[in-house]
Order: C-alpha cells, then structure tokens, then sequence
C-alpha cells in the first residue's frame, strides 16, 4: 500500500475535491491518498465526496489545517 501526497492548502471548494478526484485515478486499488487543505467547507464535501464515489475516508484530522486519509476503492 502506497501513500501519496496531496496539498490543496489555499484552494477553495470545489477546487479540493477536483484534484483529489484527478489524483485518486493515477493510484492503485487500495492505495492512500493523504490530502492536506484549508478550506472550511473540506470535511464536508471530502465525506460527500467520498460517499458518492465509494472510496473510504480512512481518517480526518480538523484544524486549521485539515488533513483527509482517503483510500482508493477496489
């Protein structure tokens, strides 16, 4: 299982969710993809997101910083 990186910090809504849908294509099943952003509204469009698509919200982290484990569907 591998874990790649990505940084939306800055970006607002819907910015986030595009790139973490553009990036969760170029890993494998079962891959993690660990996202940091500062957007109010990214918890709740990453679980709506992740909802929608299927792909597991492993962990997220509030804060100024929010941080979102999210882990590619099969």
């Amino acid at each position: 299982m591998a874990t790649q990186q990505l940084d939306c910090k800055g970006l607002n809504c819907p910015m986030p969710i595009v790139k973490i849908s553009k990036a969760i294509k170029k890993i494998g099943a079962g891959d993690r993809l660990e996202v940091e952003a500062s957007d109010p509204a990214f918890q709740a469009d990453v679980e709506a997101w992740s909802k929608k698509t299927g792909h597991a919200l492993v962990e997220f982290t509030d804060g100024e910083v929010k941080r979102a484990v999210i882990e590619k569907a099969a």
